[in-house]
């Protein structure tokens, strides 16, 4: 995606909002989902994934992409980028998570918003909204969740 002054303040609010999905992949062996990866076993990664996501968001909101990639060289720590599609409600991210073993991150590819506003700062405050709606809360009221 082309970066914009938009683009790195979203980065942060997905990446915070999936973070918990991050460190749950994190704990998957390295050589496993770099397997996964060069057998294109796709389905198999898509659970993973999948498995990964039911516990912070309700059902759909993060599913593996198209694919994945991975780094692993001698001597180097692996890394392993997976595809994700995150669809919080009215708003569509692709993006690459990146796993290693001392970190994850994230790069947005596009965001497509279902009725974007003429105020990218409003979008902004949608994705953010939506994510956190997209979430499992049980802790939280009712009230809480009003726009």
């Amino acid at each position: 995606m082309k970066k914009c002054e938009y683009t790195t303040e979203r980065e942060k609010i997905v990446a915070e909002a999936i973070s918990p999905v991050a460190s749950e992949l994190r704990l998957l062996d390295a050589a496993d989902l770099i397997s996964l990866i060069r057998l294109e076993f796709f389905g198999n990664l898509s659970d993973l994934v999948s498995s990964a996501a039911e516990l912070y968001f309700h059902p759909g909101t993060v599913n593996f992409g198209a694919g994945g990639s991975y780094k692993l060289d001698w001597g180097e720590v692996p890394e392993v980028v997976l595809d994700l599609e995150i669809k919080p409600q009215d708003i569509t991210i692709y993006a690459q998570l990146t796993l290693s073993a001392d970190y994850a991150g994230l790069e947005i590819n596009h965001i497509a918003f279902q009725n974007p506003a003429a105020d990218p700062d409003q979008n902004t405050a949608l994705l953010m909204r939506n994510l956190h709606m997209a979430r499992f809360q049980p802790n939280l009221p009712a009230q809480s969740f009003a726009a």
